[in-house]
């Protein structure tokens, strides 16, 4: 089985999804934030894993389920704190961000057998995932992070290193109000489309 890793940072207001502001306010975004995350850690529960950890900036809350081993990150920027969270794990491991609450276990649960790294492309330009059968910090360490360039530098680094990999599907990260509506729509049952359906008629979002 695989170690299953989120990174994420505490639901805080003007901490997290500072793009969602406006039309939201900080105290919504935050809100939409720890909704996304919750979605997120209760599949990653729900889905067969050796390990679930917890990589995180700030303070874990009531969002957090069982069974997480929670741990802080370190300084610095977002490729040395994924650097510093694949360290952290032995073994095969699948990390994931907070920003993409759509994800299932179906999604979550891969198999290293006939390749030795997995790759979920965002749509964005990033990675919403990122799988490796022997945890590298240095796959990770120098790549440039949140501009349109950082998925095709890190697949090709992982290329480079000779590794096999084997593509996720594309998702959509949520960043933008039209982020969340779209994400939304995918999973409409879910924490994160009913804190969104709360907010975005008084945020002037909403359905006229």
């Amino acid at each position: 089985m695989t170690t299953l890793l989120v990174i994420a940072k505490e639901p805080r207001p003007g901490r997290v999804k500072t793009r969602l502001t406006p039309p939201f306010s900080p105290e919504q975004a935050a809100a939409l934030a720890e909704a996304s995350l919750a979605d997120t850690l209760w599949t990653v529960a729900e889905t067969p894993a050796t390990r679930r950890v917890l990589a995180l900036e700030g303070a874990p809350g009531a969002w957090l389920p069982p069974g997480f081993d929670v741990v802080p990150q370190c300084a610095g920027g977002l490729d040395e704190r994924l650097a510093h969270a694949f360290a952290d794990c032995s073994g095969p491991t699948l990390l994931i961000g907070m920003d993409t609450p759509q994800v299932t276990p179906a999604l979550l649960t891969v198999d290293f057998a006939e390749c030795d790294a997995y790759f979920g492309p965002a749509e964005d330009g990033g990675f919403w995932a990122l799988g490796l059968a022997d945890p590298d910090p240095a796959l990770l360490r120098g790549v440039p992070m949140s501009v349109p360039e950082t998925g095709a530098v890190q697949r090709r680094r992982l290329v480079a290193a000779g590794l096999r990999v084997r593509d996720l599907p594309r998702l959509r990260d949520v960043d933008t109000a039209a982020d969340a509506a779209a994400v939304a729509a995918l999973v409409p049952h879910g924490r994160f489309a009913a804190a969104l359906a709360r907010y975005a008629a008084h945020s002037g979002t909403g359905r006229r």
